[in-house]
């Protein structure tokens, strides 16, 4: 076996840990191919937030082992850990590994021959923590600072699938934020499941975290790729507005406008409280580019209960919201609410979201207009044109020029 070719399915932690497995491959001697091509490996890192990603990833696993019939297929991530046995039955799967068996996947992968298909253990108190950060990226990486939830979200099935909150001590999260640096990385992504909640297994916390990563040399920008709203503390606002690497741009969850289904849902905050936190936010910094998460035809949610999301929307004015049409999941207690919505309603409600959304995103991009702002350019050249990001979170186009490839560049909105 000489080549492995590496895909992910899921969300920007996953990211993170399938770029550390292609590090521990490539150290052992693999060469790592496209997995458009034939390899003697394929790991997939999959999603199971949705049934939407079940199914993409069982028919991309299907195509691998179409275009590479002796290739193993080995499985990983949220998929492999709740669906491990319908995984298992398909061909060319060599083996599904789950949470607790991440940091043995090379070993699996590689093993003249297993005694089993099925690397999963239930999730329990006792969990590994797998650290993980991506250098397979052109501008920016990111790092993982903590796995798991304690929340339990009647929609979601992400605590059974990475178990309780857990996660590094900051020391090993820095030394991993240095080895980033030396790299030659600019700009670096925090994440995890829950990662606000970062400390509950050292006696650490989240803001002691972002202080310790913002003195680590050589990285210029850092963002946090998502926070509940509970956990972004008014301490941890008035630092970063205080003048730190930390950009203004948040990605924050609402799920629903409505505070009887965010009640339902079993969220920590209401509408009030997140109204608020928004308007303490924009108190501190200017022009802060806000993504907000929205689930639309949550169960017993009725056109009156979407039209009052739909208006604490327009209220907020966030520059941009993920919408999400509720998916059933098992064993998640949402799945046996009564009043299950029709795909046909949730499909109009995404779409009524996506109108404003666009309208959301042009207002915020309008009003920065004509303002300076350092923009940090990706290597892609697309007809002659390259794309890079602000520090609040503007998409920039302009002329192809290979020398600000991965520069932070003053430029005029």
């Amino acid at each position: 076996m000489k080549t492995v070719a590496f895909s992910t399915l899921g969300c920007k932690l996953s990211f993170a840990e399938t770029s550390t497995f292609e590090r521990e491959f490539l150290e052992a001697g693999f060469t790592v191919v496209p997995s458009t091509g034939p390899a003697d490996i394929y790991v997939v890192n999959t999603c199971s937030v949705t049934a939407m990603a079940d199914k993409k990833g069982r028919n991309f696993i299907g195509r691998l082992h179409r275009l590479s019939p002796e290739a193993r297929i080995v499985v990983t991530g949220c998929q492999a850990q709740l669906k491990a046995g319908q995984l298992a039955d398909m061909e060319g799967v060599w083996a599904v590994v789950g949470s607790e068996y991440k940091g043995e996947l090379l070993k699996i992968a590689t093993a003249p021959q297993l005694d089993r298909k099925v690397f999963v253990e239930p999730i329990g108190q006792s969990l590994k923590y797998f650290p993980a950060f991506s250098t397979t990226e052109r501008t920016r990486a990111f790092l993982k600072v903590q796995d798991g939830c304690d929340y339990h979200c009647t929609y979601c099935t992400v605590p059974l699938a990475r178990g309780d909150s857990r996660n590094a001590p900051i020391a090993t999260v820095v030394s991993q934020a240095k080895e980033i640096a030396a790299v030659g990385f600019k700009e670096v992504v925090i994440t995890g499941v829950n990662t606000g909640d970062f400390g509950k297994s050292t006696g650490e916390s989240f803001f002691d975290l972002i202080k310790a990563l913002n003195d680590v040399e050589g990285i210029e920008r850092w963002r946090i790729s998502s926070i509940e709203p509970n956990l972004l503390t008014e301490e941890i606002i008035d630092w970063i507005a205080a003048g730190t690497k930390f950009l203004p741009h948040f990605h924050i969850p609402l799920q629903s406008g409505c505070d009887r289904i965010l009640a339902a849902m079993h969220r920590r905050y209401n509408t009030d409280f997140f109204r608020r936190r928004i308007e303490y936010v924009r108190s501190r910094m200017d022009n802060v580019f806000f993504g907000i998460d929205v689930i639309v035809g949550f169960p017993g949610e009725t056109k009156e209960d979407f039209d009052t999301t739909y208006r604490f929307l327009e209220q907020i004015r966030p520059a941009f919201i993920h919408i999400f049409p509720y998916s059933r999941r098992a064993s998640t207690p949402a799945a046996d609410m009564p009043g299950q919505v029709s795909e046909q309603e949730k499909k109009a409600r995404v779409q009524a979201l996506e109108q404003l959304c666009e309208e959301l995103h042009g207002e915020f991009c309008e009003a920065n207009r004509g303002r300076r702002e350092q923009v940090l350019f990706e290597s892609t050249n697309k007809d002659g044109k390259m794309f890079g990001y602000s520090r609040n979170y503007i998409k920039v186009e302009r002329d192809f020029d290979p020398s600000l490839v991965g520069q932070i560049v003053d430029v005029i909105l």
